[in-house]
């Protein structure tokens, strides 16, 4: 008898085991899980070395963002990638560029205390100063059970970035319909339309608001995307402003070094 529930117990705990390392794999992205962490910086570059035209938002060294803090781990306004990445992206920044547009960067490396931080903040749900900016439609209770906040980001393997357009010709972010670190369906690239094909739909049945966005904000998201594919990136099903790397150099790799100047 005590053999039996012994093997249950045992069961029980690979399962539990599996079901972690499933999650955890889930919400980075990633096929393996990637588990490796490491203060070595050398591999990186500061993104507007490499990406001069590039305008900087880091919007997680100041206080616009869903926590209402600077974020832990990013000590100066500044970007950093792969140089892999970093790389890639200069390709894209000389394609938006003869399109009229320059790249504008909210976020590249984070590191692995940032995400720390947004999980300490999910779990205060009584810290709400944020939510009628980046999640009125949900109660925060849910972020973690929708994915919005995991443990793991693949932005803390160094090749991906949040981004979008800013147009020279009007000399404002061109209008993507919805803000950066929106928590909702409003921000999936197949909001309204299929990013597949870039045919506009109006299906707004997703948005539990009834909110919706127009042809022209969904082409507007198009053009971001379909660069950012030309040259090597690719799309993350959630966020239209998130790109990763196809070929990452470091896909079982989480750094922790902080962000500034290197």
């Amino acid at each position: 008898m005590k053999s039996k529930q012994t093997k249950l117990w045992t069961l029980a705990a690979v399962v539990a085991i599996c079901v972690a390392v499933f999650f955890a794999v889930y919400c980075t992205g990633n096929k393996e899980a990637a588990v490796s962490p490491t203060e070595d910086s050398s591999q990186f570059v500061t993104l507007t070395d490499a990406v001069p035209d590039a305008i900087l938002e880091i919007r997680y060294f100041g206080t616009y963002n869903f926590v209402g803090d600077r974020i832990d781990g990013y000590l100066e306004p500044t970007a950093l990638l792969t140089k892999a990445a970093a790389d890639s992206l200069r390709a894209v920044s000389d394609d938006v560029i003869k399109q009229g547009y320059r790249l504008k960067i909210y976020d590249a490396y984070r590191p692995q205390k940032a995400v720390d931080h947004f999980v300490r903040w999910a779990e205060d749900l009584s810290d709400t100063r944020m939510k009628d900016y980046f999640y009125p439609d949900l109660d925060k209770s849910v972020l973690f059970d929708q994915e919005y906040i995991c443990a793991k980001s693949g932005h803390t393997r160094g090749s991906t970035v949040d981004l979008t357009l800013f147009d020279m010709a009007t000399e404002k972010e061109l209008d993507m319909g919805g803000t950066f670190d929106w928590f909702g369906p409003e921000s999936h690239p197949d909001f309204c339309g299929n990013p597949d094909t870039g045919e506009y739909t109006g299906d707004n049945a997703k948005s539990p608001a009834g909110r919706s966005i127009t042809e022209e904000q969904f082409r507007n998201r198009m053009i971001l995307r379909q660069a950012m594919l030309r040259h090597g990136f690719k799309a993350f099903p959630t966020e239209w402003w998130h790109f990763t790397l196809k070929d990452e150099p470091f896909p079982d790799t989480y750094f922790t070094f902080p962000v500034k100047q290197l």
